[in-house]
């Protein structure tokens, strides 16, 4: 089986969950990490969970709500993460494409979590989004304290490398199918060792699909294409990221 290790799955974003999973189910792919990012649909997660063996979840504040974010909710976010299928804090980070006026909450928000995830041994998935150089810079911080995931990664083979000698694997999503995507070329030279599936639904669903609502049930189109790409069978993909998974998440089943 595969394993996305990253999706939203909130009410929000889709009408008919229980079909959802059912067909991600069928294509192969379970277990699914399903990331919880606001104050909002974080009530959902533990209901979510609850009901489907299927799901794990991440939870943390996306950099777009350091505005909101108080205090009293990073308590919060600390209490929810003892919940039993909490398996991360994510996604977290930066994203200066719409809210580099928020730069400095953001940090703070960022390293708030990065605290959190050192505190109780937790893996993060971070998002960053033209702010590399200062996520980097802060996730330097806690090299060797903090290991996690670079979700939805699309930067450089030189960037890849610097969030792998820290210790990150790089999520690999829907945009290596891209026709001209400078990803190929990422995952064409990085070891498998550095690499994890994951859809970003609802979003950048791959070719021949792109511009639809994406879903877990994509995982093996995009396995397909990293085969394709560097020459070895689809199983060989399922096995190697799907041990990766497993390890950063330690999910035993």
């Amino acid at each position: 089986m595969y394993i996305d290790t990253h999706c939203h799955l909130s009410k929000g974003d889709y009408t008919d969950i229980d079909q959802v999973i059912k067909e991600s189910v069928l294509a192969g792919v379970s277990p699914i990490i399903v990331s919880f990012c606001n104050k909002e649909n974080m009530k959902e997660a533990k209901e979510l969970s609850t009901k489907y063996k299927e799901v794990y979840i991440t939870l943390g504040y996306h950099p777009e709500e350091a505005e909101k974010i108080k205090k009293e909710d990073i308590l919060s976010l600390e209490e929810q993460l003892k919940e039993s299928k909490v398996v991360g804090i994510g996604e977290i980070g930066l994203d200066y494409h719409y809210g580099k006026d928020q730069k400095d909450k953001q940090i703070t928000l960022f390293e708030e979590q990065l605290q959190l995830a050192e505190k109780n041994h937790l893996p993060v998935v971070i998002h960053s989004r033209d702010a590399t150089e200062d996520t980097l810079l802060i996730l330097e911080k806690y090299r060797g304290k903090v290991k996690g995931i670079i979700h939805c990664f699309s930067g450089s083979l030189e960037v890849a490398k610097q969030y792998i000698k820290l210790g990150y694997y790089l999520g690999i999503g829907g945009v290596v199918t891209f026709k001209n995507s400078n990803l190929k070329k990422v995952v064409e030279q990085i070891s498998f060792d550095n690499i994890v599936l994951e859809t970003d639904s609802p979003y950048l669903s791959p070719e021949p699909y792109r511009g639809k609502k994406n879903s877990s049930k994509n995982i093996p189109v995009i396995a397909e294409e990293i085969a394709k790409i560097k020459g070895v069978t689809l199983q060989k993909v399922e096995e190697e990221t799907t041990k990766n998974a497993k390890k950063i998440f330690k999910i035993k089943e």
